[in-house]
């Protein structure tokens, strides 16, 4: 159960990974963020299939760029990411045992 989580939060890390590397060196093509991140050429085209079905990047002739989305998404995410941290901190079964003792 918890395995299924871990493996999306790391392909989630992956996805957010690539987006930041396209903010930061727009066009950016796939061969480039493979060789700077490490990840696959076929992960990180993945990747950016799923980056541009959310809207937050289009492609270029020389390589992914941000779109008008990207801004408002990059602004709401700290916040989305602190309520789910706040959500899996209020799973734990260790912390609510301690409260009920």
């Amino acid at each position: 159960m918890i395995d299924r989580l871990e493996k999306e939060v790391d392909m989630l890390e992956r996805h957010l990974q690539v987006l930041r590397m396209v903010i930061q060196n727009e066009p950016i093509g796939i061969v480039k963020m493979s060789n700077e991140t490490g990840y696959p050429h076929h992960k990180v085209r993945y990747s950016l299939r799923v980056l541009e079905e959310e809207n937050l990047i289009e492609p270029s002739s020389q390589g992914a760029i941000t779109t008008e989305q990207t801004g408002e998404f990059v602004e709401d995410l700290d916040g989305k990411v602190d309520h789910i941290i706040e959500k899996l901190e209020g799973m734990k079964i260790e912390e609510a045992a301690e409260v009920e003792n």
